[in-house]
């Protein structure tokens, strides 16, 4: 039992500080914003999402999280002006979305996001606001641009850590709670049409040095770079097959890539698979209820070659979405997929 406590504590440690520093997101692709904050008022209307994620499901003391996303655009006016126009039902899989489809009005953006995610007795919360500006490039291509900034805490409890010597010079010295907080910004680029999309991000931008152990040891927050790209592909009037790949890559790490594919029913049911090379695989399964309300859950399954692979009993995730401003009633994005 010491042996496991003082395996899980490294093992925790190095996950969180050294590899792990933002969390995970299975449904990335169901919420790019909460990556690249270029998608800010990217679509219509304001746009909320709230997700919990419980990663590896029966071993104590391993990830969760909660996050909180709004984003909404500014004056964006659509070439669809009353209800009369062509489009409205918005079946994103039919012929008329393409031929329909236009590039971006010049407009602005706004929003903001949270997170709090935490391991065993280190707990992150993350908060941000964030701004985009949309433009068209020609009549089918559209740039965004867009950039967040705010603050990230990092906390130590030192209460939940059990360790067979309690002198150890690494937290030994710690008591209670220590905190520290941190400036934190985030920019990216977003290219997209009606057939493709090309995005570049970057977050924890601003290195900073952990000194949260109350020793000489120190940590550093070291930024994230993300590079996703897309394809909608139509199979029939109905149909359409997605598929995307997110590259991502911190210094001293090896590249981490998830390649998703998606299959969308009109603009009311989808389900996908996401595979994180290496890694393991999830399934997922999301429903537009009504221009307002979409739901959608992930499960993942752990590659049992992997060191946590035949301990957990998977991650489950669940992400709730609000559509507010709807004025065009659009049943599922048009801009993002």
């Amino acid at each position: 039992m010491k042996y496991y406590s003082f395996f899980s504590l490294f093992l925790l440690y190095s996950v969180i500080l050294h590899a792990q520093q933002r969390p995970h997101y299975s449904q990335y692709i169901l919420n790019n914003y909460i990556i690249n904050p270029a998608i800010t008022g990217i679509e219509n209307y304001a746009d909320i999402k709230m997700s919990m994620r419980n990663q590896w499901v029966g071993i104590p003391g391993m990830p969760k999280t909660v996050y909180l996303t709004a984003h909404t655009p500014l004056n964006k006016k659509d070439y669809r002006e009353n209800i009369t126009s062509l489009g409205m039902k918005n079946n994103p899989i039919g012929y008329d979305f393409t031929e329909t489809y236009t590039a971006a009005a010049p407009h602005h953006g706004i929003g903001i996001s949270a997170f709090n995610y935490s391991t065993g007795y280190i707990n992150r919360i993350n908060a941000m606001a964030t701004y985009g500006y949309h433009m068209g490039l020609s009549e089918k291509w559209s740039l965004g641009g867009g950039f967040g900034a705010g603050f990230s805490q990092v906390a130590i409890n030192r209460s939940q850590i059990v360790i067979e010597n309690p002198n150890d010079p690494l937290i030994g010295a710690l008591t209670g709670i220590k905190r520290k907080l941190k400036p934190d910004l985030s920019a990216g680029l977003y290219l997209y049409s009606s057939k493709y999309f090309l995005g570049i991000s970057g977050q924890q931008l601003i290195p900073a040095k952990l000194d949260i152990t109350d020793t000489s040891y120190q940590t550093s927050l070291i930024p994230h770079l993300f590079a996703t790209a897309g394809t909608r592909i139509r199979l029939n009037e109905y149909i359409s097959f997605l598929p995307s790949v997110m590259f991502r890559y911190i210094k001293n790490l090896p590249l981490t890539v998830d390649y998703n594919f998606k299959l969308q029913y009109i603009n009311f049911l989808w389900a996908g698979v996401n595979v994180r090379r290496g890694d393991g695989i999830s399934t997922m399964l999301g429903v537009n209820f009504n221009s307002t309300l979409n739901v959608s859950y992930a499960y993942d399954m752990t590659a049992s070659k992997t060191l946590l692979g035949p301990l957990n009993k998977g991650t489950h995730e669940l992400v709730l979405g609000f559509v507010l401003n709807n004025r065009y009633n659009d049943m599922s994005p048009r801009k993002v997929w």
